[in-house]
Order: structure tokens, then C-alpha cells, then sequence
């Protein structure tokens, strides 16, 4: 009795234990604010410009760029108004707007070198391939408003009725497959070529990937760029090439690929070669119920048939079509239409910009709830952005009013129902090769199709 009641007094004099909080998941860990969000991939960077002469800016730089990200993921609103939902000050709209046009394009560029990174994990389904990280490379144009400083410095191209409706600005993504997360990212603010910007985009591959391409960068002289960018970080490329390109064959391996040796040629002079390339070609028939069987194919650094068969490379070089697809989420999803808001060439290119860092925001969210067990692309891009504008309004509307739990609790019950939000497998299909309006030798689209019998790729 007398120990029993020693323990019970040691108890009340000792210090009261307090239980360790239970580690969160990593859902609820995630940034419960945009702002919060923005930090984190920012990484502790703070963009600054050079002192200039004359009175001293209203608007400091760390906040126009975060409200301008903010703005193209907030769908209705001015500049103006999103910026007071996220630091509480009003500015007049074409205070911003003088802020903006005022920012050099290096700013952008400087931003986007530090916040794209790759996200994807080895667990996460359909983002590596053998120890690969599968990316991709391709370009796209935005629309362009009719105003007058575009119209007077971008010229609009011919179509088949006369001048096109609106000038285009190009961009090149360099895109990570599995999460749909950009690496890099080129706007073409000068005029320069898809195929330009993605000579620039090389440099910027990551270590140990595997890079898709379609036929506008399958020839000698790109594929030679890439493999000497490729060797300086141990990666490898896999392009289709166009059908017209001869090549040498060296050797046949018995998974029916060959090793070939293509000259590369000097521009303006195609008759005589400046270097031999040797790559891996891949021949792959496309064959489909009902349909011609074309013969596509593919090049590739990766020489040992072993280590990469042909068949597994053939059904991989597909995917370069979630692409395609990435581009369709940012114009029809984030930015609903094609067509930029932007008054002028440099604000445009802020735009685009603006519109590639926030698709890599949402990546990063759609990675979180998706987890390890669904694939990342089955949460639904949409549903997703919908959500994080609540949940991020919520947290920064009442961010005096709730404590650091609660706002994890909000954050955690809003991340659930994104991993709610999967969509079903998507099914194979095609479109006919066709465009509405031909400007070439395209034939003209006037009754569209979607073909969904199986495709059986064989090499040959």
C-alpha cells in the first residue's frame, strides 16, 4: 500500500509527459495556402532586379509574380482583384499592368530555371521506364488578342482563306510523362522556330532519362545535339524519324532492331556530311481492324537490344502522346481557350509563363493525392484545380482566425477528395489525320471520327 501510494505521489510531482504527436500524411503535410505553395518550390529564392533611377516601385516584384501565377489558375477576375485576395492591398489595375510591362523576359526565364524540377518518384506508376524517367519534348502556339502593338509587331500567318485569325506565340516544354510536371519550358518571344527552342531545351535534361520526340525533331542533326546532351548527364532519346531519311545498316539484332549509321548534314550543302551518327533504328508496323498498316520509325541511343528491346521501346514511344495532352489541360482546363488575355508580345509571354509554372504547381498537388497507389494522370486535372481554389481561398481568407491544426484538418479532409477524383483507364483511340481548315496538302476534315479498335504494334 505504502509503494502503491509513493508511485502515486511521484506522478503528481513529476513533470506531466505530454503524448508525441502522430506524424501526419504526407496529404496532410502539403501547403495548406497558395502562398505556402509558393515558397515551397521556390525553395527560398526571392526574385530581385537591378536599382533603377527615379522613384522607388509601389508594387515590389515578390508579389506581382506570385499574383500573376495565382491569377491564371483563378479562372473570372482582374489582375487586380486577385492580388488583394492574397495580400490584402488594392492596386489599380493599370498600376499592375505598367508593373508587368516593365519586368524584363530574364525574370521568367530566371523563374522557371528554379521552380521546375522533376517530381516523380520511383513508385509512382508510368513515370520511369527500366530505371528511366520517361520525358518528352514538344512544342505548341497560344493565340494572340488583336491589338494593336501585336498586329504591329507579330505578324499572322496565311491559311487558306486569306490571313489567319489571330498572330501565334510558340513555346517548348520539356514535360515529365507521369505527372504531366514541366521540366523547362522556351516561349519564342522573337520569332524563333519550334525546332530552335528545342536545341535550347537539351540543355536542360535531367539525369538518368529517357527522352520522346516526334518526327519534327527526327533527323541527324537534332538526334546528334541530344546524344551529346544526353552523354553529359546519362540519359538516352527515343524519336520517330521521318520515312525519307537513308541510313546504313551496321548490324541486326534479334529482337529484329538495327544499328545504323546516318550522316549529318551541312545546312545548305545536304550532298555532303559533316559527322556520322550511329543509333539503334526501330521498325514498327501499326496495325489496326480495318486500317492501312503504316511502317514507323524510331531512333534511339540506346544500343544494347537487351537491355532495351525493341517491342517494349515500340509500345513506350506512344506515350509521347500525354503531351498532346498536358497542352490540352493548360489551354481548354486552366486557361479555358487558347487565346491570351495579354495586351502586348512580352506580357504574352509572362502569360504563357505564368500558365506553365502554375500547371507545375498543380502537378505537385496531383502527385500528393495520388499517392503511391493510383497513377498520378487518374486524378483528374480539373477536379483538382477546382478544389485548390477553395481549399487555398479558405486558408487565406481565415488564416487569423484558424490554428496550424486546423488548417492541416482542412487541408487533409480537401487532399482526400482529390484522391477521390480518379478517372476511368483511358481507351485507345485516334483521330483521322485531317485538318478543318488545310493550308498544305492535309486533306480537309468535314466529318470527324474516333476510331477505338485495338492497335497491334509489330517489329519488323
Amino acid at each position: 500500500m505504502h509503494k502503491h501510494s509513493r508511485s502515486k505521489v511521484a506522478r503528481a510531482t513529476s513533470p506531466r509527459r505530454t503524448r508525441a504527436p502522430q506524424a501526419l500524411p504526407p496529404s496532410a503535410r502539403a501547403a495548406a495556402g497558395f502562398l505556402h505553395a509558393w515558397e515551397h518550390c521556390l525553395g527560398g529564392y526571392v526574385p530581385t532586379l537591378a536599382k533603377r533611377a527615379g522613384r522607388p516601385v509601389r508594387v515590389p516584384l515578390a508579389r506581382v509574380l506570385p499574383a500573376l501565377i495565382f491569377h491564371v489558375m483563378s479562372g473570372a477576375g482582374t489582375l487586380a482583384e486577385h492580388f488583394f485576395r492574397l495580400f490584402d492591398e488594392s492596386y489599380a489595375e493599370s498600376s499592375l499592368s505598367a508593373r508587368r510591362s516593365r519586368l524584363p523576359g530574364e525574370v521568367f526565364a530566371e523563374l522557371m530555371k528554379r521552380m521546375l524540377r522533376p517530381l516523380a518518384t520511383r513508385k509512382q506508376a508510368g513515370a520511369f521506364w527500366r530505371g528511366w524517367r520517361v520525358v518528352a519534348i514538344d512544342g505548341t502556339q497560344f493565340s494572340l488578342a488583336n491589338t494593336p502593338g501585336i498586329k504591329k509587331e507579330v505578324p499572322k500567318a496565311g491559311s487558306r482563306r486569306g490571313r489567319a485569325a489571330f498572330a501565334k506565340l510558340g513555346a517548348v516544354v520539356l514535360l515529365e510523362i507521369g505527372l504531366h510536371n514541366p521540366l523547362a519550358a522556351a516561349i519564342g518571344r522573337h520569332g524563333q522556330s519550334e525546332w530552335e527552342l528545342g536545341l535550347g531545351m537539351l540543355s536542360s535534361l535531367p539525369k538518368q532519362a529517357l527522352l520522346l520526340a516526334d518526327r519534327l525533331y527526327g533527323c541527324a542533326a537534332f538526334a546528334m545535339e541530344a546524344l551529346a546532351a544526353c552523354r553529359r548527364v546519362g540519359s538516352h532519346f527515343l524519336f520517330r524519324v521521318r520515312s525519307n531519311i537513308k541510313a546504313q545498316t551496321l548490324a541486326r539484332y534479334k529482337d529484329g532492331s538495327r544499328r545504323v549509321r546516318v550522316g549529318v548534314r551541312r545546312k545548305g550543302n545536304p550532298d555532303r556530311s559533316l559527322e556520322w551518327l550511329e543509333v539503334r533504328e526501330i521498325r514498327v508496323r501499326v496495325q489496326r481492324e480495318g486500317f492501312r498498316a503504316p511502317v514507323v520509325r524510331l531512333w534511339t541511343s540506346l544500343l544494347d537490344w537487351q537491355q532495351a528491346p525493341a517491342q517494349e521501346l515500340a509500345q513506350l514511344h506512344p506515350q509521347r502522346w500525354e503531351h498532346e495532352l498536358y497542352y490540352r489541360q493548360i489551354k481548354r482546363q486552366l486557361r479555358k481557350g487558347d487565346l491570351l488575355q495579354s495586351q502586348t508580345v512580352d506580357t504574352a509571354a509572362q502569360e504563357v509563363a505564368a500558365i506553365i509554372l502554375a500547371s507545375a504547381l498543380i502537378a505537385g498537388e496531383r502527385a500528393r493525392a495520388s499517392g503511391d497507389e493510383v497513377p498520378a494522370l487518374r486524378i483528374s486535372f480539373i477536379k483538382v484545380l477546382e478544389l485548390l481554389q477553395p481549399l487555398w481561398l479558405t486558408v487565406q481568407a481565415c488564416d487569423d482566425l484558424l490554428t496550424e491544426k486546423q488548417k492541416q484538418q482542412i487541408t487533409e479532409r480537401f487532399y482526400k477528395l482529390m484522391s477521390r477524383c480518379v478517372t476511368q483507364p483511358r481507351r485507345t483511340r485516334s483521330c483521322p489525320r485531317a485538318v478543318r481548315r488545310p493550308v498544305t496538302k492535309w486533306p480537309r476534315l468535314l466529318n470527324n471520327s474516333s476510331i477505338t479498335a485495338p492497335i497491334t504494334l509489330t517489329v519488323v
